[in-house]
């Protein structure tokens, strides 16, 4: 598991930014982050099927707090009042895999 080196919140562009390394930063927009928790509010515990209508999440969605747990994760609470999804490393790789393989408007707001 890969470690960020750094993690900025680009509130203006509503991007979640993650170093990882020199050679690998991710642009994450937040709604896509928050599209894509694992909580068990979001996600159901026992069939793994998302609960959470992806459509619900607002275009203006924003992190009104974003904290380290551990060194293992990320706890965010949105600007919806969500706050009980911990962001993993290894899952928020993983969102950024998606997101380099999406057409660039897919998961942007719109302007």
């Amino acid at each position: 598991m890969q470690t960020p080196q750094n993690i900025r919140v680009l509130k203006d562009d509503r991007i979640l930014e993650i170093v990882w390394n020199e050679s690998n930063t991710a642009r994450l927009p937040l709604r896509l982050v928050r599209q894509s928790c694992r909580c068990a509010a979001c996600v159901d515990e026992f069939t793994g099927r998302q609960i959470l209508d992806p459509n619900s999440v607002p275009q203006d969605i924003g992190i009104e707090d974003i904290a380290l747990t551990g060194n293992y994760a990320l706890k965010i609470r949105w600007s919806d009042s969500h706050d009980t999804g911990l962001f993993t490393w290894t899952h928020l790789q993983a969102i950024g895999k998606v997101q380099a393989e999406q057409p660039a408007h897919e998961g942007q707001p719109e302007s």
